[in-house]
């Protein structure tokens, strides 16, 4: 594979993740109109529309284990989206995606089994620590709490992709999880968006989150995977936090102190550590003794 295409394929992620950000930030200015959970509820549908029309999964040939792999898949979605807008009410963006990166992180960490990875833990730590450097009642305890369980979602979001991922060919098992998700949001968005779902012009930014947060950087990312060994693209997501503190001060205006800056800027270096050493140990694992 030539460098020209390797280029490109990081311009993807790279986009990839700045359109998530810019739809995160878009989110936030709905708030005060469809609430955290509408806005969950728009972005899942949405989503799940635009999967079932583009995959057009078939609905027969599958196991009964193979279909409760899709409604669990469905109930991660959806409560790790929920939980990830209902902390982005309350923290800053850069902060939210901070936290909830550390649920990939750790099961990076937990996936190496070498003892060197815990460093890379320690250092995560200290990040954290960072971010409550300005005092931990400059955050909202109930908006880390739900960051956390958004982090925790997004190990078990990843555990069970893999498993719809081997049932379900394509695209197939994630639109069909997307409207799982997209059906337990609905009640819940329904209450909290209220009269404010019968504005289009709401409804037409809810799709435009939908585009920004999900199909355009699904896309972009399926593109990149094809052309980055896995490991690289696994690196460069891994830098989503700084990604996401750009943009809450760029487009939110969300200022940060310089120790909160350095806490992202360690999860950040924690996870790419995380990732180099899951992978070394899993080459370490294929290889035969000699």
């Amino acid at each position: 594979m030539t460098g020209r295409a390797q280029t490109t394929a990081i311009v993807f992620v790279v986009v990839g993740l700045a359109c998530q950000e810019v739809g995160a930030s878009l989110a936030v200015l709905l708030f005060p109109e469809v609430g955290p959970l509408g806005m969950v509820m728009l972005r899942l549908v949405f989503s799940a529309v635009v999967l079932l029309l583009i995959a057009r999964p078939k609905l027969t040939g599958h196991a009964r284990a193979d279909w409760t792999a899709v409604l669990w898949f469905g109930v991660v979605l959806a409560v790790m989206n929920g939980l990830f807008y209902l902390a982005l009410e309350r923290l800053p963006l850069g902060v939210t995606v901070t936290i909830e990166v550390l649920g990939p992180l750790v099961l990076s960490i937990v996936a190496s089994r070498r003892a060197s990875a815990w460093l890379w833990a320690l250092l995560a730590f200290a990040g954290v620590l960072a971010l409550g450097s300005g005092g931990w009642d400059r955050l909202d305890p109930l908006g880390v709490l739900f960051a956390l369980g958004a982090a925790a979602s997004w190990a078990f979001y990843i555990l069970a992709s893999a498993k719809v991922g081997q049932a379900f060919p394509k695209l197939d098992g994630l639109a069909l999880a997307m409207a799982v998700g997209a059906i337990i949001a609905l009640p819940f968005g329904i209450v909290d968006a209220g009269p404010a779902l019968m504005r289009p012009e709401l409804i037409a930014m809810g799709a435009a989150v939908a585009m920004l947060s999900s199909t355009i950087p699904y896309a972009l990312e399926l593109v990149a995977l094809r052309r980055l060994p896995a490991a690289v693209f696994a690196i460069l997501m891994a830098s989503s936090p700084a990604t996401a503190t750009l943009a809450g001060f760029v487009l939110l205006g969300q200022h940060l102190t310089w120790l909160e800056l350095l806490g992202i800027a360690l999860v950040v270096v924690a996870s790419i550590g995380a990732v180099r050493s899951s992978n070394r140990a899993a080459r370490e694992t294929a290889e035969p003794l000699a």
